[in-house]
């Protein structure tokens, strides 16, 4: 399964894709952001394609003039998700290689991952979060529609073993729907 943007193009992750997420997972200012421990060697990233990115609705985020990737979206529905969610929601994740932040990239393949889980896999609702001081990330859900719901103060999380604060925000699909009609009309 492949989403075509205008720039991107979101496909599974391959076997061989290890080196190139390799390169761009061991980078500190990407894995704390997104809150997960940085890549320490190619068998590491083979092992995360392997487990997490075989995951279902996980996609590398490439340039379509490249097919390489340059970052990961996904969508963890109903009890994949870390957040308990029923089948009829899901929680989407991002993260961009630092040398493609500021492009927008993000922003689109949320966008797209958005149009799938609500159009293609009928979800009800979508949740998404980030952490204290991220504001890039803050900025790709208010660019998506994305509206603040709550924020977990001061949590223990185990992937890296620290305390964090979470700010979860969320879109229903007709909040979703309603969005996509006013951005139609505005560009009549």
């Amino acid at each position: 399964m492949q989403i075509m943007t205008k720039r991107l193009i979101l496909r599974p992750w391959r076997e061989s894709d290890a080196e190139v997420l390799y390169a761009l997972a061991k980078d500190r200012r990407i894995s704390d952001a997104a809150g997960w421990p940085s890549h320490k060697s190619v068998e590491h990233s083979l092992e995360v394609i392997r487990t997490v990115f075989s995951l279902p609705e996980n996609y590398a985020v490439c340039e379509k003039e490249e097919n390489v990737p340059i970052g990961a979206v996904g969508i963890m529905i109903g009890e994949i998700s870390p957040k308990d969610l029923p089948n009829t929601q899901g929680e989407i994740g991002y993260w961009m290689g630092f040398d493609h932040w500021g492009k927008g990239y993000t922003t689109e393949a949320v966008s797209a991952l958005m149009e799938r889980g609500f159009e293609t896999l009928g979800l009800e609702k979508l949740w998404c979060g980030y952490f204290d001081g991220n504001f890039a990330s803050k900025r790709v859900q208010e660019k998506c529609g994305f509206q603040y719901h709550h924020t977990n103060q001061d949590e223990m999380w185990e992937l890296l073993q620290e305390i964090r604060t979470e700010h979860i925000s969320c879109l229903t699909k007709e909040e979703w729907i309603k969005k996509k009609i006013t951005g139609y009309r505005h560009r009549l």
